[in-house]
């Protein structure tokens, strides 16, 4: 497994970035919370997680040197939201009405859902499966599920269950 070395300037702005949107969200809301914890051992396609009881954000690596800035402004204050609302509003859905507001209306930021960052240098090995209207893209822990007949997929478009694609 290769170790990536993040550059210093690097954690530096991820840390400016999470301090001045702990500063506004302290501000507006009247609170003092602590800065949560970074770390760097989010994996696979995933941009970022908040880790709510231990007031931890994991961030991955190999996304964040691949985009730089941009993941920086996007997926900090997005999970930084995710901490911030477990505080204020305890347990709720995590992208819902409080965790939008959060992001908008205290952090000043859109409350997007989802990256889109380009995962090829991140995506494990995928199976190809096909349903009635097209070919879907399933990862090896999908495509275990269903061989051992643990679950089964269907298209979100046409409802069909997914089948795989002999290669």
């Amino acid at each position: 497994m290769t170790i990536l070395r993040l550059p210093i300037a690097t954690q530096q702005a991820v840390m400016r970035c999470l301090r001045h949107y702990l500063i506004l969200a302290n501000d507006h809301l009247e609170t003092e919370y602590p800065e949560p914890k970074i770390t760097y051992r989010q994996r696979g396609t995933t941009a970022g997680t908040a880790h709510l009881t231990q007031w931890e954000i994991r961030l991955n690596v190999v996304l964040l040197i691949e985009n730089g800035q941009q993941f920086v402004d996007d997926v900090v204050p997005h999970e930084l939201a995710h901490l911030l609302v477990y505080r204020q509003f305890g347990r709720v859905s995590p992208h819902g009405s409080e965790w939008q507001w959060m992001m908008e209306k205290v952090l000043g930021v859109s409350a997007t859902r989802t990256h889109c960052f380009n995962v090829l240098s991140v995506q494990g090995k995928t199976f190809t499966y096909h349903c009635n209207c097209q070919t879907h893209q399933l990862t090896i822990r999908r495509h275990n599920k269903i061989m051992r007949k643990e679950s089964e997929y269907r298209c979100k478009r046409c409802g069909s269950l997914l089948k795989p694609t002999a290669s």
